[in-house]
């Protein structure tokens, strides 16, 4: 898709394209992005948050005057563009240390989103706390009637830089109107437990999975015979990961895949990967360290993708970050052991994980798809955002087919706490 707002800044652009494409579930609406994004300085990452938060404060201080005066709906509406725009303002401003704005932005979020949840009636949506080693994970539940039957469910998180919070944007709301329980949640690493219980990424993602699916089976709500998983972005290998231990899962969805970050650390640096991974993991490499300092200042993605990896990864200094990577991979038979149903998504003109998703694709021996996205659908881009609804069809539609038919040899009642 053209880049029309910041065309010397891909990634200024992919993110205002984010915005953009939650327009199709109420996060966002046109005017307000496009109004936002022009009063922008490209590149300068200070002007992003405060213009972002301009606008969230406007958008949110009408939602509580509608609320005020009985307009639920209006009210409803506002909190949710409102909450993406806090989402977006703080997003560059992670680092090593972190901007000190980026806590206010998440908070004001989280809060509009909340205020949002609260006002519909259909679906309930209501905020969970997911106990996990001794403390817990922040998600939501979206039921889809008030029957407490026991439906197909889908479990969703983002990945490396998405909240909770966005996923209704991108995928919730659009599963539980297709008739789907959902439960959606940050893990460690991700927004939520990253800004407020210091958690960051572990490449071990089947111990994060599985004690969500143990909380998703307690629920009335939930069908165990077919429950799902989704990941998106950096999601699409953690939830491979995942699946291929926590084998009660019916299926998984990578949107998009990813096979192995090290792939990424490692593609720039001479020698073979062998070479590559000792010079990461070593104690001193000047050269390697002061080349990450030139690429930085040269590439708004790498700069933005780097100083968020330390924060996230919990390290600091980008080799460390860089050098975290290279234990996220599905290489060494673990693809191989997924037993479920997959899909492997993939954007024709994917930025970040270009080549990744077939590569996953040609490791899995369970029953696969891989369903390739253009850009002459408007949905080349990474994760699809210029297509939201064109692409979450395709992705459910597979879903819809895949567990009415694992489910024929099942019992589509056997929630043993649906009594």
């Amino acid at each position: 898709m053209p880049n029309l707002l910041f065309p010397n800044n891909t990634q200024f652009w992919y993110e205002t394209l984010r915005s953009m494409s939650h327009i199709a579930y109420g996060g966002a609406d046109f005017g307000e992005v496009v109004s936002t994004a022009e009063r922008i300085t490209d590149g300068d990452y200070g002007s992003w948050y405060t213009e972002w938060v301009a606008t969230a404060d406007r958008v949110s201080a009408e939602a509580e005057k509608a609320l005020a005066a009985g307009h639920k709906v209006s009210a409803r509406d506002g909190f949710l563009r409102a909450s993406n725009y806090y989402r977006s303002a703080e997003f560059f401003l992670h680092g090593h240390p972190c901007d000190r704005r980026h806590d206010h932005a998440y908070d004001r979020s989280i809060a509009c989103f909340r205020s949002a949840a609260a006002l519909y009636t259909s679906p309930r949506i209501e905020p969970v706390e997911i106990p996990y080693e001794g403390t817990t994970l922040p998600g939501y539940l979206y039921r889809a009637d008030t029957t407490g039957a026991p439906r197909p469910t889908l479990i969703m998180h983002s990945g490396f830089d998405g909240t909770a919070e966005e996923l209704h944007f991108s995928g919730a709301l659009a599963a539980v109107e297709r008739g789907y329980t959902v439960l959606t949640f940050d893990g460690p690493g991700q927004p939520g437990p990253r800004h407020h219980q210091d958690l960051v990424f572990r490449p071990d993602w089947e111990n994060v999975i599985t004690p969500v699916v143990d909380f998703a089976e307690t629920l009335p709500e939930v069908d165990n015979s077919r429950i799902a998983l989704l990941g998106s972005s950096m999601g699409g290998i953690l939830a491979p990961r995942a699946a291929a231990f926590e084998h009660r899962l019916a299926a998984v969805i990578a949107v998009d895949g990813v096979y192995d970050l090290g792939q990424i650390s490692v593609r720039n640096i001479p020698g073979d990967r062998k070479a590559a991974e000792h010079l990461l993991r070593s104690e001193s490499a000047p050269e390697l360290d002061a080349a990450y300092e030139q690429i930085i200042a040269k590439d708004a993605t790498a700069r933005w993708a780097i100083n968020h990896g330390m924060y996230v990864m919990g390290v600091d200094t980008p080799r460390a970050f860089s050098a975290s990577y290279l234990d996220y991979t599905l290489a060494d038979g673990i693809a191989e052991k997924i037993q479920c149903p997959t899909l492997v998504c993939d954007a024709a003109e994917d930025e970040f994980f270009k080549g990744q998703p077939e590569q996953l694709y040609d490791h899995l021996t369970c029953p696969r798809t891989l369903m390739v996205f253009t850009a002459e659908e408007g949905a080349g881009a990474h994760c699809h955002p210029g297509a939201m609804r064109l692409a979450l069809a395709r992705i459910y539609d597979w879903l819809d087919d895949t567990l009415n038919t694992s489910a024929s040899n099942s019992n589509s009642n056997s929630n043993s706490n649906s009594a």
